[in-house]
């Protein structure tokens, strides 16, 4: 018998953010397990830097392929298991990548955690359907960045790990970690029972499945088979055929993986697009910065660090978008929302200039990574309440999924076009690339953030602002509608009720 002692007025119910905020942060740090260790990776398992690389795309490419599909498993009266059962699937990763079995092994079970990265979603939607909007507001800011923040927190942690016990010891770890956030989800998650069941479109989640991993991959393997090989452009052209083939099954599904209809909302299609070339952005930078401050000073620009001094050159990332929580607050009392995100696409273009400028020593890299923890941090705090205002409840898990998706691809092409960068600028037989590979980084992650603040402004000039939507969604919507511009609205306000207590579009 599924009991709920999780609801209003609980301790659980009372201890429900701080439990989601760990979630959150373990699934991000479990993720980051890849970045800070590739090359230690490379040398244990003796493979080159590219072929380690893979430690990370592989967790981006499960994880892009996997949230759409918990996102709406989780919209429906599932959500608990589903959550327990992906952290589950997280630790048996970490136990497949702790053991010593080879680097097969490794990628299997790196491709494993990658589940968890889908479960940010449900922490998310799970925050919107049990808080009143007064609270779910932070909430969800707060959750929105924690998974940013996690990286960063889990570089110079899982580094330091490393580097002191290991590279295994750092799986171990991960496992760890995994089974308390299970504990937490045990405890604080209220039970979702009362929801109608959700239908999964099994054909659209492998649909849009190959298609992702054909992107990835050709991105990826692009340097080895050539960019203009046969082999990488029939790839190229299966990944486009399949994705094309997926929209179309979405648009005549009754019960769609991502209703992509919404996309003719130009507030849901300013947030994806911004999500996928922000994660573009980010992972160009943090793939580089690891590799950047561990490349000995022989070769005449690293800095010679530990792998445990480069995961703490994350850090500043990681105070950066903590404070950009605040700072985000601070700043839609003044301006809308919307205004958010070319303002921060700005601070980070400045910071990416820097690094492609100057990149030679550790206060310049620190600086480079608190700027750009502040502007990303902005963007993933105000990118959540784009959605919600522009769906109604029973959607909020797979439009903030599909969103989620949007940023992990954007994450596996980041970290697929650094190494794809800088193996271009590595001289045949060298171990290293030349500084320019750095420099050309910089220059490719600053069109990332010229392309997100030119779509934040002018997508919004353009389209509907509404979404087509069935009379009964339409009819939702009306109902819903106090509480969702509550949630989304600038000024704080008191929570929409019914004399009950109970929210518009919540069961009684």
């Amino acid at each position: 018998m599924d009991r709920d002692d999780t609801g209003p007025g609980s301790p659980a119910h009372r201890l429900l953010v701080p439990g989601l905020v760990f979630i959150g942060m373990v699934v991000a740090v479990v993720g980051s397990l890849g970045a800070p260790l590739v090359p230690l990776v490379a040398a244990v398992n003796h493979v080159s830097v590219d072929d380690a690389q893979w430690s990370l795309t592989i967790t981006f490419l499960v994880s892009a392929v996997a949230t759409p599909t918990i996102g709406r498993l989780g919209d429906g009266r599932y959500r608990k298991p589903v959550l327990l059962v992906g952290l589950a699937i997280v630790a048996v990763g970490g136990l497949l990548a702790a053991l010593p079995l080879g680097f097969a092994t490794l990628l299997v079970g790196r491709a494993a955690q990658g589940v968890g990265l889908g479960l940010t979603p449900l922490t998310l939607a799970v925050a919107r359907d049990a808080l009143p909007p007064e609270r779910a507001r932070p909430a969800l800011a707060i959750l929105s960045i924690t998974t940013v923040a996690g990286i960063g927190l889990g570089y110079p942690l899982v580094a330091l790990i490393a580097e002191t016990c290991g590279l295994r010891a750092a799986f171990w770890f991960g496992v760890a970690i995994a089974v308390a956030a299970s504990l937490a989800a045990m405890v604080v998650v209220p039970s979702s029972r009362h929801r109608p069941a959700a239908r999964l479109d099994l054909a659209g989640a492998s649909t849009l499945g190959i298609a992702l991993a054909g992107l990835l991959l050709a991105i990826s393997e692009g340097g080895q088979w050539g960019w203009t090989s046969a082999r990488l452009l029939a790839t190229v052209a299966v990944a486009i055929v399949m994705l094309a083939g997926w929209v179309a099954l979405e648009l005549h599904s009754d019960h769609p993986l991502v209703d992509v209809r919404r996309l003719r909302h130009v507030v849901v299609l300013t947030a994806d697009v911004c999500a996928v070339f922000t994660g573009v952005g980010m992972y160009l930078l943090t793939s580089t910065v690891t590799r950047l401050v561990q490349t000995p000073t022989s070769v005449g620009y690293g800095l010679g660090a530990s792998v445990a001094v480069a995961g703490l050159m994350l850090t500043p990332f990681s105070v950066g978008t903590v404070a950009a929580s605040s700072l985000t607050r601070a700043l839609i009392r003044r301006m809308s929302p919307g205004r958010v995100l070319p303002l921060a696409a700005s601070v980070l273009l400045a910071g990416m200039v820097m690094f492609a400028l100057a990149h030679g020593t550790f206060w310049e890299i620190a600086v480079v990574m608190a700027i750009a923890g502040l502007g990303i941090g902005a963007i993933f705090a105000v990118m959540p309440g784009f959605i919600v205002q522009s769906v109604p409840a029973h959607e909020t898990g797979s439009a903030l999924s599909f969103n989620q998706v949007l940023r992990y691809v954007g994450y596996g092409i980041g970290s697929s076009a650094s190494a794809a960068v800088l193996q271009a600028h590595t001289r045949p037989g060298a171990s290293f690339p030349a500084d320019g590979g750095y420099t050309a980084v910089g220059v490719a992650a600053c069109l990332m953030w010229v392309l997100t603040a030119a779509a934040s402004v002018l997508l919004p000039r353009f389209g509907d602002r509404r979404p087509d939507l069935s009379p009964t969604a339409e009819a939702i919507i009306e109902e819903e509608e106090q509480d969702i511009e509550s949630l989304a609205s600038v000024v704080p306000g008191d929570a929409d009720t019914r004399p009950d207590g109970v929210r518009p579009g919540q069961p009684r």
